[in-house]
């Protein structure tokens, strides 16, 4: 029998015999034609085959399999790291910016008013409405914008940034399409502060405060989830007392970022806790004692 190519090895049986604690055999099968006679260049091939059966049975008893690769261990606090000795705790971390939420021209613009009519709102809201104005020529909403009293738009305390709102005065039944640009009323039982446009869009400016449904049509970011939050506390008559209640709160909340700021007529001081986490920010507002001051829990996205 002469060598031809493709020939295949079905013509021999090969059985590995292996019992434990013995060396692994060969045993070669007589083909169906009853002849045992394989030429020199067969047995070779399939004595090197088995051999790297072999090796591999014997890899596989020995070697278990390897786990998925995982992230390396945090550094631990006084572990020897150059790279890490060189980067603060979270909690002493200054929070980070809120990034602009710019806006249309005015407001609003004609394919929020298209969207508007052929939508229907996601979330609505009944309150109580009041108009404000910038108590100084160039303030910049909390959007990151310069307020304009022309533009359509409004404050609320927790509506994302950016989110199209239809405001409805629910004593005259006008109506207007505006979205949200800064942050307020902080006063209580009021949800919304219109610009002067806004006001003499929806029959706001003349009363003053009007009772309103807030209907919530498209918005940038969930309402329900994620978010960067504060606490918001005031208002104060004095710089003095709001510094006091700040120094205050630092020591009783080590991890969070409290600032005083001055407000229209009065001061404020703000609770930022780690990561702007809402969760943190809401169980700060919820633990504050009423001698304190009024807290407002706020998004500042």
């Amino acid at each position: 029998m002469g060598w031809k190519p493709g020939f295949q090895l079905s013509v021999l049986s090969f059985q590995l015999v292996h019992t434990q604690g013995q060396p692994v055999a060969l045993r070669v099968r007589r083909n169906r034609d009853g002849n045992n006679r394989v030429d020199r260049m067969k047995l070779l091939l399939a004595a090197a085959l088995v051999s790297l059966s072999v090796a591999g049975c014997s890899h596989r008893s020995q070697t278990a399999q390897l786990p998925p690769q995982s992230l390396p261990p945090a550094v631990q606090p006084g572990q020897n790291n150059s790279e890490a000795a060189n980067v603060p705790p979270a909690a002493n971390l200054p929070p980070r910016r809120i990034a602009p939420t710019p806006l249309p021209s005015g407001g609003v613009s004609a394919d929020d008013l298209d969207f508007v009519a052929t939508h229907q709102p996601i979330y609505s809201q009944v309150g109580y409405a009041t108009w404000y104005t910038a108590p100084y020529k160039g303030r910049r909403e909390a959007n990151g914008e310069v307020f304009s009293d022309s533009a359509m738009t409004a404050a609320h305390r927790t509506l994302p940034m950016g989110t199209l709102i239809v405001v409805t005065n629910l004593q005259t039944g006008q109506s207007a399409a505006m979205r949200i640009a800064d942050r307020g009323p902080f006063v209580e039982d009021r949800i919304l502060d219109l610009t002067m446009a806004s006001a003499r869009a929806t029959g706001v400016y003349r009363a003053g405060m009007a009772k309103v449904r807030l209907d919530v049509y498209r918005t940038p970011k969930s309402i329900g989830f994620g978010g960067r939050w504060c606490v918001q506390i005031g208002a104060f008559h004095s710089q003095h007392a709001a510094n006091k209640l700040k120094n205050q709160l630092e020591k009783k909340y080590t991890g969070a970022s409290v600032i005083e700021f001055p407000g229209e007529h009065s001061y404020w001081v703000r609770i930022r806790p780690e990561g702007d986490n809402r969760e943190q920010a809401e169980y700060i507002a919820s633990h504050l004692r009423p001698s304190e001051g009024e807290a407002y829990l706020t998004r500042l996205d």
